[in-house]
């Protein structure tokens, strides 16, 4: 049987931004003090040492795939961050402050929840498939470092989840989660939650 081709997605780390609740989307933040020390020391685990790097082309992402201790990494612009549209830079509780009930609306919505000006989350999830076949086809073996919104994408395409409800996975900010992806761009979930290493270990 065929190989399949694996994503090891992780998380970028905190930004001033992330600790304030703001949407970032396509602003370039860098990470703050507390994302620098919380990486510092850390590696992924020494059986995902082989696979290439790719990140999104934001600086938080750099910065971390750089912070883990890996320099040569592939730029992938579409892995980039969910689009916020007029809604970057602002907090969810802002918004449904200023519009309770148009909020409540959009959000219903899950997969096809839309900011203002902005991307749904079905787009994103939609943007990544030509790049998923890409892996699957090619069996390549990927530490992905990328965001919030296209970690929940993968795992929407991963188990079908509609985004109407909380996600039936906890995904862990600071841990990696592994997809396995085939030919056409299937995704599954193969290990949830897998922890940094610290470095020489």
């Amino acid at each position: 049987m065929r190989e399949k081709g694996r994503i090891l997605a992780l998380r970028h780390g905190r930004t001033a931004w992330n600790l304030e609740r703001r949407m970032q989307g396509l602003a370039d933040v860098p990470l703050c003090e507390e994302g620098i020390s919380r990486l510092h020391g850390l590696t992924i685990p020494a059986r995902f040492g082989h696979y290439e790097w790719v990140s999104s082309p934001l600086r938080r992402c750099l910065e971390t795939a750089a912070l883990l201790g890996e320099k040569a990494v592939r730029r992938e612009s579409r892995i980039i961050e969910m689009n916020w549209g007029a809604w970057e830079g602002f907090s969810l509780a802002e918004l449904r402050e200023r519009d309770p009930v148009g909020m409540r609306e959009n959000e219903s919505r899950g997969l096809d929840f839309r900011p203002a000006g902005g991307e749904s989350p079905r787009e994103v999830a939609e943007r990544l498939g030509p790049w998923l076949e890409q892996v699957g086809t090619a069996v390549e073996e990927i530490v992905m470092v990328s965001h919030k919104g296209v970690l929940r994408a993968l795992l929407s395409r991963a188990i079908g989840w509609d985004m109407k409800d909380k996600a039936p996975v906890k995904l862990d900010w600071d841990r990696c989660q592994l997809f396995e992806v085939d030919t056409g761009g299937g995704v599954e979930l193969a290990e949830t939650n897998i922890s940094l290493a610290r470095s020489g270990e």
